[in-house]
């Protein structure tokens, strides 16, 4: 199986690699990273000043990621004369130095750490309005191909993906996290991390839907963008359904944070055994596939494997006309069945089939 990934002359042995954060904000954790076996390096977002963090700023459920993080906490020339220097001297992989966020402010970030970055993530704070000359003023100051950080809240994303590239982006990150939202504590009655009236942000597996749809839709629109795809990520499965998408990269955090960093290591060893379960040859290939945008379930009633199926009950629980029973076997009655598909998406051993 063929997991490598060529961009703009550079070499990616496979396509995941970790997303701007906390979790690639120091240099050991960066030397980490330059270890694995990601595909590459993507830093925390550089500024010129380093945040002010509220504390706390990070909480993970069973499903998501709330965080109030903001960029790195070091300012620049921490990163400028100690990180890069240091990082870029065993480099092993490409790197990507996430930089933000005015112009002006990219106008003194650029020129500092140029020498070290393959490529650039840009974030930031803005709609469309004030993209053009963000996005030209970096293309002027590096040769280096840009990428544009997409906000899952631009509601015209596709316009604001036309005007950065026609400003000279090469590419597109999609997405960020999403918000705001709030965390509550019962035993506190208070949130339990926010800023600015208890907001906070959203990631984790929980987006992932969002961000397929949007890399879909900027795949369409763009035949021949790079797109790096970010949100929801967490297994082999997710990487490959976001190359077939359109992506040429998938990026990974929140999932680390809420498994252990050890996770990348083990999506990227199971990338060859799960690509050769469903025939992808290569990772190029894939990516080359268009994605069908119509469903190709039959819809039809439930089809019960009996020689499979564990009596388990969960599709009897689940089901909202309570359509299904459970006897010496489960039942079906087509009668009250409107083919939703639920009970086959989660029946554990996949004994049911027909709908999907």
């Amino acid at each position: 199986m063929k997991t490598g990934v060529k961009l703009f002359g550079k070499t990616f042995n496979n396509p995941l690699l970790p997303a701007s954060g906390p979790i690639v904000g120091e240099l050991e954790t960066l030397e980490y990273f330059n270890d694995s076996l990601t595909g590459g390096i993507v830093t925390k977002t550089i500024s010129v000043e380093g945040a002010v963090v509220k504390k706390p700023c990070i909480i993970a459920t069973r499903h998501c990621v709330y965080n109030t993080e903001l960029w790195s906490e070091y300012p620049l020339e921490k990163w400028s004369v100690d990180i890069l220097p240091k990082l870029r001297k065993n480099l092993k992989k490409p790197l990507i130095v996430s930089v933000g966020y005015t112009a002006e402010e990219l106008e003194i970030v650029v020129p500092q750490v140029e020498e070290y970055a393959d490529f650039f993530e840009v974030s930031t704070h803005y709609g469309k309005d004030r993209l053009d000359s963000l996005v030209t003023r970096i293309c002027e100051l590096t040769d280096k191909p840009v990428f544009i950080k997409l906000s899952p809240h631009i509601e015209d994303y596709l316009e604001f993906v036309e005007i950065a590239v026609k400003c000279g982006a090469k590419g597109i990150v999609a997405i960020n996290s999403l918000g705001p939202g709030v965390v509550v504590d019962l035993k506190t009655r208070a949130v339990k991390l926010g800023i600015d009236g208890g907001k906070s942000w959203v990631s984790g597996p929980s987006i992932k839907p969002v961000a397929l749809n949007r890399v879909v839709n900027i795949r369409k629109r763009f035949p021949d963008l790079p797109i790096i795809a970010c949100g929801g990520v967490e297994n082999a499965e997710d990487v490959l359904e976001f190359i077939l998408a359109g992506a040429d990269l998938v990026q990974m955090l929140s999932s680390a944070l809420m498994k252990g960093r050890g996770l990348f290591d083990k999506i990227v060893g199971d990338l060859p055994e799960v690509m050769e379960k469903y025939n992808i040859e290569s990772i190029e290939e894939l990516r080359k596939t268009d994605l069908v945008l119509e469903p190709k379930g039959e819809g039809g009633y439930p089809l019960v494997d009996y020689d499979v199926c564990t009596r388990c009950g969960i599709c009897t629980g689940i089901c909202p006309q309570m359509a299904l029973t459970l006897e010496d076997k489960i039942i079906v009655d087509n009668e009250k069945c409107i083919n939703c598909g639920l009970c086959q998406s989660k029946c554990p051993v996949e004994a049911i089939r027909g709908v999907l």
